[in-house]
Formats: C-alpha cells, structure tokens, sequence
C-alpha cells in the first residue's frame, strides 16, 4: 500500500474546511439562482428568469451607481490613499511616534460595528445634540443641519473609510519597512527630496502591497455593506443602497430568497472580473519580477 505523503495530512483541514465553507456555500448560492424560492422555501426551477427580470428591475441602475460612487471614493479617498499616506508619514517619524498614531487610528477597526456605527449616527444627529452641529454652532454660530438627509452617501464614505484605512496602512508600512535602507540613503546622497524618495525608490518597491491592497479593498467594499445598513438602512430614499445591502434586502426582508441569490452571483462575477482587470493593470507578470528602481536621466 502506497504511503501517503506527510503533505497531505497537513493540507487535508484546510481543503475540507474550504471545501465545506467555500466551495460549498458557492454551489449552492449558484443553484439557488435559478430558482423562484421565497418564503415557502420550495425549491421551484425556474431557469434564468431571476437574471431577466433583473434587467428590468427598476431599481438595478440607481444600486450600480451607489455601489461605483461608494467603492471608487472610498477605495480611492481613503483605503487606499490615506493609507498609504498615513503609512509614509508614520515611517517618517520615530517607531515609538509611529506606532503610538497607528495604534490609535486602529482602534476603530477594534470597535464592535454597532458602536461604531452608532457614533458615526451620533456625529451627524439632525439636533443641536449632534457632534459636527455642536461644532458648526461653536466656532461658526450656524444652525443645524440634517446631514443624514442632505448628504448621506458622503457619510457612508468617510464612516467607512476611516475603519478601512487602517489595513492598508499596516500593510504600507510593513512594505516600507522593508525595503533596504540602502536604497533610501543612496536616494539622499544623490540630493534626491523626500518626494524623489517615494516617487522613484518606495512606490516601485511596494507596487505589489498597492496592487493586493487595491484588489482586496475593492473585493471588501463590494461585498460589505454593515456599516451602511446600520448608519442608513440604504436610505434616504434609495440614496445609499449599495449591490451587497440590495442583494440582503431581497432576500432577507423581502423573501425573494432565488433573487437575492441571483444578484449575488452577479457581485462575484463582477469581483472576478475586477481581480482580472487590476492583475492587467499592474502588469502582475512583470511585478512578480526583481522589482526596479528608476533614476531620472
């Protein structure tokens, strides 16, 4: 009887609890899609109808441009942007400086979601009790203002962006860290400014944190939706009902169980084909490569 190799035992717990978690849950997901099921839970085929009638669905195109504003804006302001910018700065300073401010901006992501969401709730109170209107009435002598009303996808994307920060950050600066001193001295001999320094020696080093950062946030953002169903429930009015929150409300508060099923399907071609674009756009083969330094001529 042939042995089998230690290898397999290790991979085993890990293939089935895949298996079981992962592909599973996928299968089922993909089969319940084609069916018609709601509250009575009958698994009734009903073919391709669900993806029909999501074209007619009148509600698709204001979704697709919720979920576009609030992933490009969130990704771009923050997840990626002022994590990397918080990374640089943070690296600039002394370790004990930079690890006291990073350990403070991630105590958000510590925080339960419900209470998180609840201050951010609480910041924008429409009453004088509100946190922005006590300060606008303090410094500027304003009246309040409804902000959940008047600008709810604004809130939804600076709430989320602050939580969503942190990862990119720790990320940036373990990449940072990193790269050979050697290079960032050679850059100062040379007379090059802190911003020659990112530009030509950090950013080229770290291309492969940036690329998983900017896929995996984009992945994240299209499917998570927690923090807007507990800030804003997808309102005022449609205003920030996002792919995921859609997705959730068909199936789990209007029962169209096959619908909610079928939308979903939709997201994760959409997150393939998102990973497929960013893996062209970075020029994955080539970064996989010695990374290099470019030197102004």
């Amino acid at each position: 009887m042939k042995k089998r190799s230690p290898l397999f035992f290790f991979l085993l717990p890990s293939v089935v609890s895949v298996s079981i978690f992962f592909a599973l849950p996928v299968i089922l997901t993909g089969v319940l899609s084609f069916t018609g099921m709601d509250y009575s839970f009958k698994w009734n085929f009903v073919g391709i109808q669900n993806y029909i009638d999501m074209i007619g669905d009148f509600m698709i195109s204001t979704v697709v441009k919720n979920t576009f504003v609030y992933v490009f804006f969130t990704l771009l302001l923050f997840n990626l942007g002022t994590a990397l910018l918080l990374a640089l700065f943070t690296t600039t300073v002394s370790d004990r400086a930079g690890g006291f401010f990073r350990t403070i901006w991630m105590l958000p992501r510590l925080t339960p979601s419900v209470v998180y969401g609840l201050m951010w709730i609480w910041a924008f109170d429409p009453t004088d009790y509100g946190l922005v209107n006590i300060a606008r009435k303090l410094l500027f002598g304003l009246p309040p203002q409804n902000w959940l009303q008047s600008d709810p996808m604004l809130i939804i994307v600076v709430a989320n962006g602050f939580v969503g920060a942190s990862f990119g950050m720790i990320l940036f600066t373990s990449a940072i860290k990193s790269i050979p001193r050697d290079y960032l001295y050679a850059a100062r001999v040379d007379g090059g400014s802190w911003f020659f320094t990112v530009r030509k020696v950090i950013l080229p080093m770290i291309k492969w944190q940036i690329l998983f950062v900017t896929a995996y946030q984009t992945l994240s953002l299209l499917t998570s939706f927690e923090y807007i169903y507990i800030i804003t429930d997808g309102g005022p009015a449609f205003a920030t009902e996002v792919w995921a929150l859609y997705t959730y409300h068909s199936a789990f508060q209007d029962f169209r169980f096959g619908y909610g099923a079928a939308l979903s399907m939709v997201l994760v071609g959409i997150g393939i084909v998102s990973a497929l674009f960013y893996l062209k756009f970075f020029r994955f083969k080539e970064m996989i490569k010695e990374p290099r330094i470019e030197v102004d001529s």
